[in-house]
């Protein structure tokens, strides 16, 4: 039995990954979005009732939902290298000349393939297996992000064909498409978020994300263009590489061509200069390698570059034109943008009237003026950008553009970003360009838990002027809410009720609910149990606060911030006045299924983040524990079990799913 259903299982897993190929890297899909669905959803089952047989390269195991600790540095087994670049046809030319002096006299073939613009990224496969996934870094090191690259479905995670090597680096580039830049940047200003310049910049953001299901969800993508280290493997041209590639069902950009000299490649360069925006992804290029390995070889490398491979850039989308001022916009989480707005100038077939600056730090290093000449760049369907300043024809007085100290829409103070963050911030919960999503924050399940109160009666809420922050949510009467669209007598009377319980929340619910920069909800019950009300965390010292585990200098920072505002203060007394709760109580339930237990958790819940689980454990009258030892109870098992897991059946301690743990708290 125990055989049969491991048979099933591997069935199962090749079966999806012979769908990932045909749909992600053919785009020939066989089945629907909901055969699919169910396919997978049969191997999720089986693997999660016989865990043993889960492994890291299952199609289950791609999106972890769960968040990181940070990336750690991993070293590539052989440098990644930067290509250089010719800016025209010339330029081209003489690279060409340059091969042939080393090559006299031979037969030369080039590859020519599109520059995608995109995320360079590191893949070992060792026996076939995906094992490590790495940004380029400096060349010699980058990060590790291979739980991020998991998610992307064109990279598989075992290779589909035979002779695999033992081991082989395959370099790429990660992107984004058109279409889904289009629809993140829509999503990010409805949120009132900062918007990505173009698609590279969406995709490198994406990456860098520590939580693996946000990264699934920016549906990114892969092209493999070359390798680096190769174990068991011989290779004796670039093409050969690629078609062992499609064998392995890594995905390669389908217009890549043999060319049989330059003349031909010159012919691509302009073919694909002329066509590049009728592609669904970003390209600013073409790459030009020679074919064959030995070649490659006798050319070598510079420090820098190999001396085999150019890119040749397609020129950019340019215009210049005058910044006639400076206005900042503020999104929902309080982020400042300043934004160029200009003289009208047509770029790309669109009249451009506004362009991004991004951010403070780029307006610093463009060193750029309200009066200057302006280069303005637009590729595609991106927003435009300032590309540099025409400093030859500065004349006269201009106006420096200086970092706001206050926000311009509701007067709070404005912070700069911590850490690597390089957004202005306005800090203030009450701000009205960040009132919705703060209003949603705090009446979240996690936070006040408001049933009733969603995203469209907060939407109306502020439109009708009902609300002006969080504590107005305590003054609304029936007669307001009657108001709403929708709304009757027992649907207003509900919502008043639930309002009224939400006062009795526990205060880590509420200091998580304020929406401080950088406080979560562990860090709000460490708060909350530390202080034990929220007037002595409004009163904490900064060096106090820094020096509390799961706190430190950044969330110090922010929770100071935060609380010497006045409108802070103003609205910490407004909710005094409505009755919320604000002292500590851990609210122990004695007598329950857990009184007494010890419980530990190991991978990732659905139902509760780590913190709330244990909290719920403690408030029942249990102890939440890091670690396994011969005294825990219990050990709860979410998705991606760590190691805990194996110690407790070792130890023989009792191991439950989440579902048992539910049962067991009702």
């Amino acid at each position: 039995m125990s055989q049969k259903i491991k048979r099933e299982i591997e069935k199962l897993r090749e079966e999806i990954r012979h769908h990932d190929h045909m749909y992600y890297v053919l785009s020939q899909p066989e089945v629907s979005d909901k055969e699919y669905d169910q396919l997978m959803r049969s191997l999720k089952a089986l693997e999660d009732e016989y865990p043993q047989y889960k492994t890291l390269d299952s199609p289950t195991q791609r999106v972890s939902g769960g968040i990181l600790e940070g990336f750690s540095t991993a070293r590539h087994k052989q440098k990644m290298f930067s290509l250089d670049n010719a800016y025209s046809l010339e330029e081209l030319e003489e690279w060409d000349e340059r091969v042939r002096k080393t090559l006299p006299d031979e037969k030369i073939e080039y590859v020519a393939e599109l520059k995608i613009d995109g995320v360079s990224a590191n893949l070992t496969y060792e026996k076939g297996r995906l094992s490590v996934g790495a940004t380029r870094g400096d060349g010699k090191r980058g990060e590790e992000i291979t739980a991020n690259l998991k998610t992307i479905r064109a990279i598989p995670l075992v290779f589909l064909g035979r002779e695999n090597p033992r081991l082989i680096e395959i370099r790429g580039e990660v992107y984004m498409r058109r279409d889904d830049f289009i629809t993140l940047n829509k999503e990010r200003k409805m949120a009132g978020e900062t918007l990505f310049a173009n698609p590279r910049n969406a995709t490198s953001g994406s990456l860098k994300l520590l939580d693996t299901g946000l990264v699934a969800k920016r549906h990114l993508r892969f092209f493999a263009h070359s390798f680096g280290e190769c174990e068991g493997l011989n290779l004796s041209s670039h093409r050969q590489f690629i078609e062992y590639l499609k064998n392995w069902a890594v995905c390669v950009n389908p217009h890549s061509e043999l060319c049989q000299d330059l003349e031909e490649v010159q012919r691509y360069c302009l073919l694909w200069q002329e066509k590049r925006n009728r592609l669904p992804y970003e390209v600013d290029g073409v790459v030009i390698k020679i074919n064959s390995i030995a070649q490659q070889k006798v050319l070598g490398f510079t420090l820098k570059s190999p001396r085999w491979a150019v890119a040749y850039k397609f020129p950019a989308a340019q215009v210049t034109t005058t910044v006639l001022g400076v206005m900042m916009q503020v999104g929902r989480t309080g982020v400042i943008t300043p934004v160029a707005q200009l003289e009208p100038v047509e770029c790309a077939g669109v009249t451009i009237r506004h362009a991004t600056l991004h951010n403070f730090d780029e307006i610093k290093r463009l060193a750029i003026m309200i009066g200057d000449r302006v280069v303005i760049e637009r590729a595609g369907d991106v927003i435009p950008k300032v590309v540099s300043v025409v400093r030859s024809v500065r004349k006269g007085k201009k106006k420096q553009i200086r970092t706001p100290k206050i926000c311009p829409v509701c007067g709070g103070r404005v912070v700069k970003g911590r850490e690597e963050e390089v957004a202005c911030r306005c800090i203030n919960p009450s701000c009205r360009a960040q009132l919705e999503r703060g209003l949603f924050h705090f009446a979240s399940r996690t936070a006040l838990d408001i049933e009733g109160m969603g995203e469209s009666v907060i939407k109306q809420l502020v439109k009708k002027q009902l609300v002006s922050n969080f504590a107005d949510i305590y003054k609304l009467k029936k007669e307001d809410l009657l108001k709403l669209e929708l709304f009757k007598d027992k649907k207003a009377e509900n919502l008043l009720q639930a309002i009224e319980v939400s006062k009795q929340r526990t205060l880590d619910r509420l200091i998580y609910g304020l929406g401080i920069e950088h406080v979560g909800e562990k860090a709000a019950y460490v708060l909350s149990a530390y202080f034990k009300s929220l007037d002595n965390l409004m009163a904490a010292e900064r060096e106090e606060l820094q020096n509390i585990d799961e706190v430190g200098k950044v969330i110090a920072e922010s929770i100071v911030d935060f609380a010497s505002q006045a409108q802070t203060r103003r609205l910490i007394e407004d909710l005094r006045k409505a009755g919320l709760n604000f002292k500590h109580s851990e609210q122990r339930v004695l007598g329950s299924k857990l009184s007494g237990k010890t419980v530990v958790f190991t991978g990732e819940l659905k139902e509760f983040s780590r913190s709330l689980a244990e909290q719920l454990v403690r408030r029942l009258g249990g102890n939440s524990s890091s670690s396994v030892s011969k005294f825990t109870d219990f050990v709860v098992v979410g998705q991606n079990p760590g190691l805990k897991a194996a110690k407790a059946r070792n130890l023989g301690v009792k191991i439950i799913d989440e579902e048992q743990f539910l049962r067991l708290i009702k």
